[in-house]
Formats: C-alpha cells, structure tokens, sequence
C-alpha cells in the first residue's frame, strides 16, 4: 500500500469519527435538554398540584370562619375573610399561569368563576349578619346555593387534579425516555471510544512490531552489505593485483623492446602497446578507486607527513612525462607552510597525481605550476591550500558546472582525443569531500585551467612528527655487476622481467618467491638492496619487512614494488620500514635512480645522464633545459623547436592587444608568456618585465615594457635558433 493512500484512509477516517462524534453528541444534547425541560414540567406539575390543594384549603378555611362567625354571633372572626380572599386570589393567579393544556385551562377558568361567585356570596352572608342579623344571615346560608358552590369548586379541582394527573404521567414518560435515551447514547459514545482506543492501540502494537522486524531485517541485510562489501574489497584487492600483474610484465617487456633496435613499423607497434597499456592501467586505477568510494570503503587515515617531501615526490613522479612533452612543471611550498602535518598523505597524493595528471594531458605546451600555501586556524588546525594551474585547452564556462560528475568531460570529443574515463576529477571531488575539504576550478578556452583546493590538517603533537632518518651504508662499488640484489617476486613473468631489466646493468640477482623464502636467504648470505614485492602468497612484503628490520636487525635498503598500491602509497611503506617505494610497471630510470640514491652506487649500465655543458650566450640559459632534459639531445631539441615557434607567436599575439588598447588581453599573455620563456632560463632577466605587463595599468609603462620585452626576446630567439643549429 502506498503512503499516499494510507494519508488518504487516515483522512477519510478522521473525517468520518468526527461526523459520528458530531452526530452523537447532537443527539445526546438533544436528550438531556428533553430531560431538562421535563423535569421542569414535572416540576410546575408538582407545584400546580400544590396551588390547587393550597385554593380548596382556602376556600374550606374561609367557609368554616364565615359559619363559624354566625354561629357564634362574633363578627371579629370574620375579620380574616379579606385575608383569606386574598390567599385564594392569589392560588387562581397561580392557576391561571397554567397553558400548557386546553382542558386544564377551561377548567381553571370555570373554577375562577365558581371561586369568585363563592366570595361573593360570603361577603352577602356576612352583609346580612351586619344590616339584619343572625337569622337572616343563617336562613341564607341554609340557601342551597352556597352548598352547591361549593360542591362545584371541589368538583372543578377535582376535574383539574385529574387532568393533571394524566399531563404527570406524560411528563414522567418522556423524562424517562429522554433519560433511557441520553444513557443509550452515552453508552455508545463509551463503547465507540474504547472501540477506537482498541483499533488504535493495535495499530500501533502492529507497527511497532513491524518496524521491530523491519529493523531485524535492515540490520541482517546491513550485515550482509558490511560482508559483501568486505568480500568486494578482498575482490578489489585480487583483481587490482591480478590485472596489475600481467600489465606490469607487458609494459616491462615493452620498455625492454624499445631499447632494442627495431623497424620503424615495428618500432610504431611497440610504442602503440606501450601506450594502450599505460592507459588501461589509468582506467584500471580509476575504476578501483570509484568502487571502494562508492562501497564506503575508502578510509582516511591520519598520520603525520612531510608536506615538501609529498610535493618533491609527485614532482618526480612526473618529470619524465612533462620532459616528454616538453613541459615545465613547477612546485612551490610557501615559507609559511609547516613542513609535518598530519593528515592522509596517501589521498593528498591521490589527488595531486589526479589533478597534475589532467593538466599534463591536456596541456599542449607551457607549463604546469603546483603552489601550496597554509593559513593556521584557531583550533589548532591549518587550512592548506593547493592550486594546480595549466596553459591547456581549458574549459567552456557552460561546462565547468558539471566538470566533477562521473563519466562526464568537457567535449564529447575529450575521451576520443585525450582517453580516459572521465572518473580522475569525479574522485577528486570525492576524496577532497571525505577530508572536510572544498575545491573549486576556473577556467578560460585557450589560456589553460586552474584548479584550487582546500584542506584542513592538524600541526601534530611534539614527538609524533615522523623521523625521516637518512641511513648511510658505508659500503662503496667500483661497478654495479658487483652489487648484490634480492628481488622478492612471486610472479614468474616478473621474475623474468626484472632478470632481463638488470641484466642490462651487469647485475645478475637472486630471486626469491615470496616473503618466507627471502627471509631465509637473507640468513644466509648478505644483499645490497632489495627490491620486494608487496602482495605474495605465504608472507607478504610488509611482514617480511618488519622481520627483516626487527628480527635480523639489517638495515639493508628495501624498495617496494606493488601493483595492488595507488599513488601514494610511498608513506605507507615506510612506516613499515622500507627505504623507498616504486609502483609498478617499473620504469628503468626511476629504478635506477632510486638504487644510486639508496646505496651510493655508479651504475655501468647505459644512461643519458650528462653533466651540464657550457654554452656562450648572452640572452639564453641552457642550465634548466639541460638540468631537465638529463643529456636527451632530442628532448632539448624538440623544446628549442617549441620555443622559436611560441615565443614569437605570443611576440605577435601581445603587439596586436597593444594595438587594440586591450590591457586585459594583454595581461592574460603576458602571464602565459611567463612559462614559454622558462625553458630557455629566462625569467630572471624578464621577471620584472613581465610581471609590469601583467599588473600595470598605466600604458605608457607597459607599453615601454613591451618594446623592452620584443627587443630582449629578439636576442634570444636568435641564440635560440644557433643553439639549435647545433643540435640539427
């Protein structure tokens, strides 16, 4: 039954018991108004009856003193005969009073004639005791006509008794009906109420029983939920690690593809594989981390954590992928910032490799700014606040509304031309929610996109701040084929993969398959790093870790490698004791970056890494470029070639605005032109110049900033193309 129809039947039976509450309560009134007004006629009937005994009582008084006076020949006595005239006079008002009866009120008439004709005819008798004396006045009493008077007037208050007698007994039995009436109806209002009372009292026994079994019902099926979203996180887990996996050893045996000299077909291939697999893991990650949202499962746990360490992490994660594109990224933690905070650094990173990840796709050219500043709180909290700005695409105002909805992108056109799923920004805003946090985005088509959010965090407690120790290993290698390493893998394919990705170093290592069998073999015999997978049969990475720190007491550098991890997962692993951690598919340059870091070796194996070189110009400063590019002379060519092809376009785009006396254009390029001119260092020498463009109004000075700006960019645009001259 629906709740629009019960609202419906409650209505219409609330309406109805008040109708029948009305009706009854009418007729209960009705009843004891008829009991009243015949209690009433009772009452006059009652003292009708008196008055009339009270008129014969009179008139018999009267009588006996008018005989008795003549008799006894003494007038005095006949001098209450006024007295009692008056009584009677009185009693026939009384009577008269009566009308509620034809016959009764006909004879009250008669009897005030006979009544009247009686006075007067005492009054004659007396008159002739005065005027002619006892005998005349006793000879006119023995007249008939007094007696027959009087015969009359008692028959004529009998007749009235009579009359009245049978109006008493009407009376009575309708106050006795109206009586038997107002009980009936009594009874049944008493009845209907406790009939009501009963309905109502097992209605709401009957709901709350169902409620009680709804609610045993709610908690089996929570309980099942809780079970079946257990079962799903397990699933997750498994299917994270499982699909993982196979992914990890496609990528890894594509990178080592790549190394090898190859047809250009073939070459396409391998870089198309490379790809799809990349992004599927993109997908695969983004699936996962919606479906643990979705199932409640996404738990933000606090821990204190270094903020400019996070921050120099997902830069690193991302140099090689902005190199490629020839981008600049750039972070930037204010002095106000403190460095340990605590908080979730695992969904800090999260977020930050979502939102750098979007602006790197869609960023064609430019740069990429992180910038993180901090305002306290009075409660002991701080309030971070991270802004993520591109030079992209941007985005149309009408479609910045729906921009953090799931499955939902700018362009119907973004999935086909870009990938993805449309999910990064969707988790974003959901794990930015579950940290009691807000973020917001502005953006403008064609001058990029800029995403600002924030955090709350606590300033942890003196002596929960975590120790970051750095642990110096005193042993030195001549050469990487004498470093000894363990790698803990379970999978064969992986076994396989890091074989052949450290054989390209002369390093041949020893594979152990899960946590148990590394443990044993590091009783006996003594490794450089290790490189330990973290989901295994048996034992596990983290507890084959805490052994190895807390059991054999080695300080031997561990490296994580998983595939079940999501970004950040850095901080995690070293809570556990490990030294450093690497997501899987496992990039070579980062690898080995981490193991020179780790163990202060040199490796033999191949590398692009260079030292800066030199160069004599005079506008240009090639030491980022080189810093960044890590000796790639194609990566330094394919940014010089960006350079000479934006610098002078914005060169033009900025005359024109000037031209037009669009100061507000002219801002906006002069913040863009910022990040085209980075790459070739010179912000330094253009700094001040810019920033005059961009915040000035006054026109003469920026119009002087201008030519200033077009004349130095000229100098460097042309040692620009000398330099790369020499890289062709």
């Amino acid at each position: 039954m629906t709740s629009k129809r019960i609202i419906y039947y409650l209505l219409a039976a609330f309406i109805t018991g008040n109708l029948l509450l009305i009706f009854m309560q009418y007729n209960s009134a009705r009843n004891i108004d008829d009991l009243i007004l015949g209690n009433e006629k009772l009452l006059n009937e009652f003292k009708t009856g008196s008055q009339l005994r009270d008129l014969e009582k009179d008139m018999i008084s009267m009588e006996s003193d008018v005989r008795g006076a003549i008799a006894m020949s003494d007038v005095s006595i006949a001098d209450n005969l006024e007295q009692q005239i008056g009584n009677v006079q009185k009693d026939l008002g009384h009577l008269q009073q009566v009308n509620d009866d034809d016959s009764t009120i006909r004879y009250i008439d008669e009897l005030d004639e006979l009544v009247k004709e009686k006075i007067s005819f005492n009054r004659q008798v007396l008159d002739t005791f005065a005027h002619s004396g006892k005998k005349a006045a006793e000879a006119l009493m023995a007249n008939q006509h007094g007696k027959r008077l009087m015969h009359s007037i008692t028959a004529v208050a009998h007749k009235i008794d009579t009359s009245r007698q049978v109006l008493l007994t009407r009376v009575t039995e309708s106050i006795d009906e109206s009586g038997r009436n107002a009980r009936r109806w009594g009874t049944i209002l008493i009845v209907i109420v406790l009939l009501s009372g009963a309905g109502l009292f097992w209605y709401i026994i009957n709901r709350i029983a169902s409620q009680n079994q709804l609610i045993r019902q709610l908690d089996a099926s929570e309980k099942k939920e809780r079970e079946a979203a257990r079962i799903k996180e397990n699933f997750l887990a498994n299917m994270s690690h499982e699909i993982r996996t196979p992914m990890n050893a496609i990528l890894g045996f594509t990178n080592l593809l790549q190394k090898k000299t190859l047809e250009p077909e073939a070459e396409a291939y391998v870089h198309s594989i490379r790809q799809s697999g990349e992004n599927l893991l993109a997908i695969i990650n983004d699936i996962l981390d919606l479906s643990r949202i979705e199932a409640g499962m996404m738990r933000i746990e606090p821990a204190p954590f270094s903020v400019r360490s996070l921050a120099h992490s997902v830069e690193t994660m991302f140099t090689e992928k902005t190199r490629e594109k020839g981008l600049l990224l750039t972070t930037s933690v204010e002095e106000q910032v403190p460095d340990i905070l605590e908080g979730d650094a695992v969904r800090l990173t999260q977020i930050l490799v979502n939102l750098i990840g979007n602006a790197v796709k869609f960023t064609q050219r430019g740069s990429i700014n992180v910038s993180i500043n901090a305002e306290p709180l009075p409660t002991g909290l701080v309030t971070m606040f991270i802004s993520v700005s591109d030079t992209g695409i941007g985005i149309e105002k009408d479609k910045l509304p729906g921009i953090f909805d799931r499955f939902r992108q700018a362009e119907d056109s973004i999935t086909r031309k870009y990938g993805g799923t449309g999910l990064g920004l969707a988790i974003v805003k959901d794990l930015v929610d579950l940290q009691q946090g807000s973020i917001t985005v502005i953006s403008e088509p064609g001058l990029g996109t800029r995403f600002q959010l924030s955090i709350p965090y606590k300033i942890p407690v003196e002596g929960k701040a975590p120790k970051h120790k750095v642990v110096k290993h005193d042993i030195m290698y001549p050469t990487a084929g004498n470093t000894q390493m363990l790698v803990v893998e379970d999978n064969e394919i992986n076994q396989s993969l890091m074989k052949h990705l450290l054989a390209s170093w002369q390093v041949n290592p020893d594979i152990a398959a899960n946590g148990k069998e590394a443990i044993e073999m590091l009783r006996h015999k003594k490794y450089d790093v290790i490189l330990m997978d973290i989901q295994m049969p048996e034992m596990d990475g983290y507890s084959a870790t805490q052994i190895i720190r807390k059991e054999l007491k080695l300080t031997t550098p561990i490296i994580a490698m998983t595939a079940h991890a999501l970004a950040g997962e850095r901080e995690k692993c070293l809570g556990f004791g490990m030294d450093e951690y690497i997501s899987k598919p496992v990039r070579e340059q980062e690898l080995r970056g981490l193991i020179n870091r780790l163990v202060g070796t040199g490796s033999n194996a191949p590398s692009s890494m260079q030292t800066g070189i030199t160069h004599g110009y005079k506008y240009i400063d090639l030491a980022y470029m080189q810093e960044i590019s890590g000796g790639s002379k194609e990566y330094e060519q394919t940014v010089t070639a960006q350079f000479l092809e934006i610098v002078p376009a914005d060169l033009e785009k900025m005359q024109a605005a000037w031209e037009e006396k669009d100061l507000a254009k002219l801002h906006r390029l002069a913040h863009t032109m910022k990040t085209s001119v980075s790459v070739m260092g010179l912000n330094t020498a253009l700094e001040q110049v810019l920033d005059t463009i961009e915040l000035s109004e006054d026109e003469k000075q920026v119009g002087d900033k201008l030519q200033e700006l077009i004349d130095y960019c000229r100098h460097a645009l042309e040692e620009a193309k000398q330099f790369y001259d020499t890289l062709s």
